[in-house]
């Protein structure tokens, strides 16, 4: 059984960076979302590309689980 992710990581980093820019070259973007607010800071190179990319906000273990491997 699947369930509705809350905060989606990948997808809360990637709209930071489309949509909020500035030519100071450090930035930070606060997102809301249903699993809590969350915080992405980066640092802009021009037209180069980011990097020092951090995703910050609340996290919970949702799962835990084991698996055994024998050879």
């Amino acid at each position: 059984m699947e369930d509705e992710t809350l905060s989606c990581g990948t997808g809360v980093t990637a709209a930071a960076l489309v949509c909020w820019h500035n030519d100071n070259g450090f930035n930070e973007v606060e997102v809301n979302t249903s699993g809590g607010k969350l915080s992405v800071e980066y640092d802009k190179h021009n037209d180069e590309g980011f990097s020092n990319i951090w995703l910050c906000g609340p996290a919970e273990k949702v799962f835990e689980g084991s698996i055994d491997i024998e050879e």
